[in-house]
This record gives C-alpha cells, sequence and structure tokens, in this order.
C-alpha cells in the first residue's frame, strides 16, 4: 500500500472537517442561529432586539408569570445547558441561577455586572439620592458594582430605568458578538439603534415629567426605585422589592399619612401582582388606582406589545398621576 498517496484523501477530509466547524461556530442550532436563552422578558427583549435574524431566543419565564418565583421544570433545565449564550439577571430569580451554575454553559451574560444596583427599600427619594451626572453614589465604574450594592436587599430592577438598561444592552451586544464573531457587525449596528431608542425613551421622560406638582407616587411594590431616582421621584411603596411580601400595620398607616401630606393621588398597582392592597389604601383614602407596569413580562393586559410601548404607557400614566403639564 502506498502510504503517501493514502494520506491525501485523508488530509482532504480533515481540512473538509475543519472548514466545516469553522462555518458553524458559534451558531449550534439546526439553522445555524445562535441559541439564546433569556432568564424572563427585559433580558429576552434585549437578545431578540439585538440578535434580529441571527439568533433563536428561548425565554424562561412565560408571559403570566411572576418571575421572582420561577421555578424550572427539567426539561428547561437540560435545554439551559445546550445554550450558546445565556442572558439573565444574577438575584432577581434564584432557580435560575442555580440553573446556570450548574450548566456549563461558557457564555453567560449577567445584566447585574453591567451596570450598578444599590440597595432599595419602601421608599425611594430620588431627589436626594441622584448626584449630578444622575448616577448614584454606589457607582465605582460603569458596569462595576461597589460591593456594598450587590447585597441581599439589591434591588434588580434596572431595566425600568432607560440609561442603565442602556449599558446592559451594549453588554448584550458584546457577548453576542464574541459567541457568534461572523456578524458582530449586525449585532453592533442592532445594539447602536437600540440605545438610540433607549436614549430617545429617556428624552420622553425627562421632557415629560418636568412641568409636574407633584412628586410622590405609591406603589404595590418597589420595582421603581430606579426610575424615581433617574427623574427625582419619590416613589413609596406598599411592599419592598418582593411583590407578595404582607405590608405592616405600621406600613400602612405611614402610607395613609403620607398620602395626605404630598397630595397623592394615585395608587398604582401591577399586571403580574395582586391589586388587593393598592385597592384597599386607594378606597380608605378616596384615590384613583392605576396601572404601572414593571414590565416583567408582556399579557393581553400590558398597556403595550413591547418594552417601549409599556414604557410609554408608564411614562403617560405618572405624567396623570403627578399632574404633569
Amino acid at each position: 500500500m502506498n502510504i503517501g498517496r493514502a494520506l491525501v484523501p485523508l488530509t482532504a477530509v480533515a481540512g473538509l472537517v475543519a472548514l466545516c466547524a469553522c462555518s458553524t461556530a458559534g451558531a449550534s442550532g439546526n439553522d445555524g442561529r445562535l441559541k439564546v436563552t433569556a432568564s424572563f422578558y427585559p433580558m429576552q427583549f434585549l437578545a431578540e432586539q439585538i440578535g434580529g435574524g441571527h439568533v433563536d431566543v428561548t425565554g424562561l419565564t412565560k408571559p403570566g408569570t411572576e418571575p421572582h418565583d420561577l421555578e424550572l421544570t427539567p426539561r428547561q433545565t437540560g435545554e439551559l445547558g445546550e445554550s450558546d449564550v445565556i442572558v439573565y439577571l444574577k438575584g432577581l430569580q434564584p432557580a435560575v441561577d442555580d440553573a446556570i451554575a450548574q450548566s456549563g454553559v461558557a457564555n453567560t451574560v449577567d445584566a447585574a455586572a453591567l451596570t450598578t444596583l444599590e440597595d432599595h427599600g419602601t421608599e425611594v427619594d430620588g431627589q436626594h439620592h441622584t448626584t449630578g451626572d444622575n448616577h448614584t453614589g454606589h457607582e465605582d465604574e460603569v458596569g462595576s458594582p461597589m460591593p456594598e450594592a450587590r447585597g441581599a436587599s439589591a434591588d434588580p430592577h434596572i431595566w425600568l430605568d432607560p440609561v442603565r438598561y442602556a449599558e446592559v444592552a451594549e453588554g448584550v451586544g458584546k457577548a453576542l458578538a464574541k459567541a457568534d464573531p461572523g456578524h458582530e457587525a449586525t449585532y453592533e449596528k442592532n445594539t447602536a439603534a437600540l440605545v438610540k431608542k433607549l436614549d430617545a425613551l429617556n428624552t420622553d421622560f425627562e421632557d415629560g415629567l418636568k412641568n409636574r406638582t407633584s412628586d410622590t407616587f405609591i406603589t404595590t411594590h418597589a420595582a421603581f426605585g430606579y426610575l424615581a431616582e433617574r427623574y427625582g421621584l419619590v416613589e413609596e411603596a406598599v411592599n419592598g422589592i418582593d411583590p407578595e411580601s404582607e405590608p405592616s400595620a405600621a406600613r400602612m398607616k405611614t402610607l395613609h399619612t403620607l398620602a395626605k401630606d404630598k397630595g397623592v393621588s394615585t395608587v398604582f398597582f401591577e399586571t403580574l401582582a395582586s391589586d388587593r392592597t393598592a385597592r384597599t389604601l386607594a378606597g380608605d383614602l378616596g384615590l384613583k388606582t392605576a396601572v404601572l407596569d414593571p414590565i416583567e413580562g408582556i399579557t393581553d393586559k400590558s398597556a403595550g406589545r413591547d418594552y417601549f410601548e409599556v414604557q410609554h404607557g408608564n411614562l403617560q400614566a405618572l405624567r396623570a398621576a403627578l399632574g404633569a403639564k
């Protein structure tokens, strides 16, 4: 047998295999798209907007499900390990955090590490917390939260602040480009377009809330602290970060006094959490009720079909409640 002649086709085959492997690197789906798993809607929205037709995005939290309490099925846990990229927000969903730690997936994007997190309670006074550059005192450098801001009570609702959400978008865009360098230019273009829309949304909030007669609004749970800080508002929440916690009698008494002293006109409730306490408080004080959506998921009850439409609905609800002209 002529060994030299036999090596020629074997070498050709090896080269062909290597070429095929390179052409599909970073895209393990049957259709060649990058398989992305997102923990809940705000992360899913970013992946879809930035990835476009080059990604196949699966959301772990189904519409209408409260994301804080999500429990994964064995099938979801298994499929998580087949992802090319996972986009999540560490600390919001413990079951997801545990599954990701065991998944073995190399490309994981923690949104909490891409911006700053802070400890928020039932009251957030944006006028006192916000510094001159519209960032808060817990910040070391962009994308590098100080240790005290990552404690057990760290507020995860960063997506409700368009500026922080834009920071997360930029990080997600870089992660997709790293996992799928063949489409880097597209990811960069889509990220830039999304950040531009978020900048415009930030301007809409700034302009829309300028001429208001009140700064204080009441919500069922403390989801809007970052939004309050960004625009100099005061959020007073019936519950804390956990939407299912029950308010104390002392807290309810405080809210009664505060609503009268601050001229509060509206008590806001949400689409995915119980509105019982909010309606009770509003009834006791003769106040209006309205929806302020934390955008943890989009359902038929949402005031829009996506993040931007619902955020504009939130802006209009706040303008009405705060007497903005």
